[in-house]
């Protein structure tokens, strides 16, 4: 990503970029029809990727955005400032996508069975210049993978958003979408269910305070309680170290 400002994470490279510069990349990516792989990074991603390889290598290959106070906390730890904007992607895809021009094909793949498709009448409402339809849900499992692969040939769409949460939507862009399954592709974990209504968003109010987590976490406790009630904390260690470390090398 050539001009373009990153700082690392846990070793993953995230840009410190706007987002209206993030869609000029996007726009740019159509146009030349060249491949670009989206991505956005939490402190729960970070924790994955610094445990888990595979994940981390197809990170590598993504511009990634950064979403979340955590991420911002650990920029200003580790480099002594904050990232430009938060690029979360339940804020950022929808004004991708209202702010792209011409009509694009915009392919919807994962969650549960039956939310792609509502999630795809709520993108059309947001961005009604463009085509946006569900290819398939997230339980195709390895039996069904050729199956969506070909749809997604067949429907030749520009743009490809996979929501099938971290790690498994990055690893399956990476090693099985190719240029002929699109051009642009975005991992956007629980989007379709925030589009379809199938979870609340928090209150602005609390999304300007930053505290979105904690509502998910009231929402649904029994799944998010290691992701943030154990993770937060490690993730902030690990930053942490991270600090020491290179404090050290610099002595």
């Amino acid at each position: 990503m050539p001009d373009t400002m990153l700082m690392a994470i846990g070793g993953v490279a995230v840009a410190d970029i706007a987002g209206a510069d993030a869609i000029s990349r996007v726009e740019a990516a159509l146009a030349r029809r060249r491949r670009l792989d989206v991505g956005f990074v939490n402190a729960h991603c970070v924790n994955v990727a610094r445990r888990n390889a595979a994940y981390r290598a197809a990170l590598a290959e993504f511009l990634l955005l950064p979403d979340g106070v955590g991420v911002d906390i650990a920029a200003s730890v580790l480099y002594g400032r904050h990232f430009t904007e938060n690029l979360n992607g339940t804020d950022f895809v929808p004004r991708l996508l209202a702010g792209l021009p011409g009509q694009r094909r915009i392919a919807l793949v994962g969650a549960a069975p039956g939310i792609a498709e509502r999630a795809a009448a709520g993108l059309s409402a947001v961005a009604p210049q463009h085509e946006v339809f569900a290819v398939a849900d997230g339980y195709f499992g390895a039996q069904g993978r050729q199956e969506v692969l070909d749809r997604l040939a067949a429907s030749r769409p520009d743009i490809v958003l996979v929501a099938m949460g971290v790690p498994a939507q990055e690893i399956f862009i990476r090693r099985h979408l190719t240029d002929s399954h699109g051009t642009v592709f975005i991992g956007v974990g629980a989007l379709f269910d925030f589009l379809a209504g199938n979870v609340l968003r928090a209150p602005r109010a609390v999304r300007r305070l930053r505290l979105e987590w904690v509502w998910r976490l009231g929402l649904e406790p029994k799944r998010l309680f290691r992701r943030y009630v154990l993770g937060n904390p490690l993730f902030l260690k690990d930053v942490m170290l991270d600090r020491l470390r290179r404090g050290r090398r610099a002595t």
